[in-house]
C-alpha cells in the first residue's frame, strides 16, 4: 500500500450503521481519503427507543445503545486507521438518522464528501440513499458519492 498523501483538508463522511453496503461505502472514503491526503469522519445515530413508559427503562436502553455504538464506532476506527492512515473523526447522535446528518453536514464545515453506500436488496438503495437523492437533496451543500454495495474489496481498490 502506497503512504498517504499530504493533508487536503478533505473529510469523507460515513454513516456506520450494521449493513453490508455500510461496509463498501467505508472501504472507499478509506481508499480516497488515503489517496487524496483526506480524512475520514464516521457518524453513528442513535435512534429513540420506542419503549419509553418508563423513564429508567428507556434511560438504561439509551446508555447501552450509545455504548455500543461507541464500541463500533472504535473497531470502526482502527480499520479505518489501517486503510486510510489516519484516525477517522467519531461522531455519536441521538434521533433521527436523516435529521442528525442534515444537521452534523451543517454544523460542520470540514465534511466536503458523503459516502453512502446503496442496498442490493429488493427494497431499493436505502432509506437515506433515497430521501438523500430525492425530497432532500437541496438540504445538502455537499456531494454524495453512492458505493453500489455489490462491489468487492478488489473492484473499489480500483477506483479507490
Amino acid at each position: 500500500m502506497t503512504e498517504p498523501r499530504p493533508p487536503s483538508g478533505r473529510t469523507f463522511l460515513v454513516v456506520v450503521d450494521e449493513t453490508e453496503e455500510m461496509q463498501a461505502a467505508l472501504r472507499y472514503a478509506c481508499l480516497r481519503a488515503r489517496n487524496t491526503g483526506g480524512r475520514v469522519a464516521l457518524l453513528r445515530v442513535i435512534e429513540p427507543a420506542e419503549f419509553q413508559h418508563f423513564a429508567m427503562i428507556g434511560e438504561l436502553m439509551s446508555e447501552e445503545a450509545r455504548e455500543e455504538a461507541e464500541q463500533l464506532l472504535q473497531r470502526l476506527a482502527a480499520e479505518v486507521n489501517d486503510v486510510s492512515g489516519q484516525l477517522p473523526i467519531l461522531y455519536v447522535r441521538e434521533g433521527l438518522t436523516r435529521d442528525e446528518l442534515l444537521t452534523l453536514i451543517e454544523e460542520e464545515p470540514s465534511i466536503s464528501i458523503l459516502v453512502l453506500g446503496a442496498g442490493t436488496g429488493p427494497d431499493g438503495p436505502g432509506p437515506l440513499v433515497s430521501a438523500l437523492t430525492g425530497k432532500y437533496v437541496n438540504k445538502l451543500r455537499i456531494p454524495i458519492t453512492i458505493v453500489p454495495g455489490t462491489l468487492s474489496d478488489d473492484d473499489i481498490g480500483e477506483l479507490g
